[in-house]
């Protein structure tokens, strides 16, 4: 009964996709360090946070999805995330660049997840 209903609750939150929208501004910085791959995965990095709901968003280039991770709606780049780190984020992201920081920004239409997120090479 209750495996029942852990189930229904996980199939019911895999209706919600994620969906993610890059700025011409991001999509040409990434595409200027893109290792052609096309693919990238949002990752919820906790290494060092002290506590899960420290972690810093981070995207990485990647060849394939790992075993288990779900393709989010997005253009011209393949997005994947772990469904287990969906909770922190909402379902429509923004991937911007400021050309004057220098660094990738992270946000919602509610809030600014990060305005320095990383951007690591393929694993």
């Amino acid at each position: 009964m209750l495996r029942d209903s852990a189930v229904r609750i996980q199939n019911q939150r895999r209706e919600t996709i994620m969906r993610m929208t890059f700025t011409t501004n991001a999509v040409s910085k990434l595409e200027s360090g893109s290792p052609g791959t096309g693919k990238l995965k949002l990752l919820y990095d906790t290494e060092g946070c002290g506590c899960v709901m420290s972690g810093v968003p981070a995207l990485q280039w990647i060849t394939a999805p790992a075993q288990g991770d779900v393709k989010a709606e997005s253009l011209p780049f393949e997005v994947w995330y772990e469904p287990r780190f969906e909770v922190f984020f909402e379902d429509t992201l923004q991937v911007d660049y400021s050309d004057s920081s220098h660094s990738f920004i992270l946000k919602s239409d509610n809030q600014t997840y990060t305005n320095h997120m990383r951007v690591v090479g393929t694993v």
